[in-house]
């Protein structure tokens, strides 16, 4: 039988005020994180938790300016909590502008304690009808993007030896096919995601020679949430919401907010023997 393995000697994260204060494992007080897709919707909203927690967080969006949303939220920060919330432009897309981004983030601090991968884009069509030119477009936010913005924080996180925690925000429709749902190249993106975590996990997570690594990468797969995004499609299609409703235990559509709590907790210390897995949140859609 191997002996067992000491955290701290193996370079990975622990608290040194534990005990000291109520739940020190979740303070992000000192650390800083940034969030893809963060300006509007679930994005803005897992962002809002980590600055809650005393995180400096950035928000990138490809918006020139952020929606007015996101200056709502940005009011309902309180300083006194050590947090903070800013916003930089950039399309996940152009993979020379977001390493300029993460990079000038990381550099100010010589640190990049987290990232939350929540940019995306959706699109209702049957499958016989996509272009290659519509799957190509969605699948460049939805998983090169991710694996992009991905790639660039571990580069940064090694650099700085932080071992920090990446988030990919996939989707129970990752896992399953959705009634009335019929968005074939958005759902095969979300699954890609859930098993891009799992890669990731095992090339990012192990704590090397120098001191790099111990970077923990999960998933978040929600539910249906009401985002401006989904509030289109009952625009569009207000049968939809009945169906939606009526196929989890809850009998309920999720709010953004609802999020908050898995984001800090796979951010945060409190998650620290947690790699490669995937947290489903969906009101119980996928447990029938």
């Amino acid at each position: 039988m191997s002996p067992a393995r000491d955290p701290v000697a193996d370079g990975l994260p622990r608290e040194t005020d534990v005990g000291s204060k109520r739940f020190a494992d979740f303070d992000l007080l000192g650390k800083t994180f940034l969030v893809t897709g963060g300006a509007r919707g679930l994005g803005l909203a897992l962002a809002e938790a980590l600055v809650e927690a005393g995180g400096r967080v950035f928000c990138l969006d490809r918006a020139a300016e952020p929606e007015k949303e996101w200056s709502e939220a940005l009011d309902r920060v309180v300083p006194e909590w050590g947090g903070s919330l800013e916003y930089r432009q950039v399309d996940v897309q152009d993979t020379k502008a977001l390493e300029r981004v993460i990079g000038e983030i990381a550099d100010e601090r010589k640190r990049l304690d987290g990232v939350i991968c929540a940019a995306a884009i959706q699109q209702t069509k049957p499958a016989a009808e996509y272009t290659a030119e519509e799957a190509n477009h969605m699948l460049a936010i939805n998983y090169t993007g991710v694996l992009m913005t991905a790639s660039l924080s571990a580069r940064k996180m090694m650099e700085y030896k932080c071992h920090g925690s990446i988030c990919l925000i996939a989707s129970m429709s990752g896992t399953v096919a959705n009634k009335g749902l019929i968005s074939p190249v958005y759902n095969s993106s979300k699954a890609a995601l859930i098993q891009l975590a799992r890669n990731l996990a095992m090339e990012w997570t192990p704590v090397r020679e120098d001191g790099s690594g111990g970077i923990r990468v999960n998933c978040i797969s929600p539910g249906h949430i009401v985002t401006p995004m989904i509030e289109q499609q009952m625009k569009d299609e207000p049968e939809t919401l009945e169906k939606w409703r009526s196929e989890n235990m809850m009998g309920r559509l999720a709010s953004t907010s609802e999020f908050k709590g898995a984001a800090l907790f796979l951010l945060s210390n409190a998650s620290s023997f947690m790699t490669g897995n995937n947290l489903v949140i969906d009101g119980g859609h996928t447990a029938w």
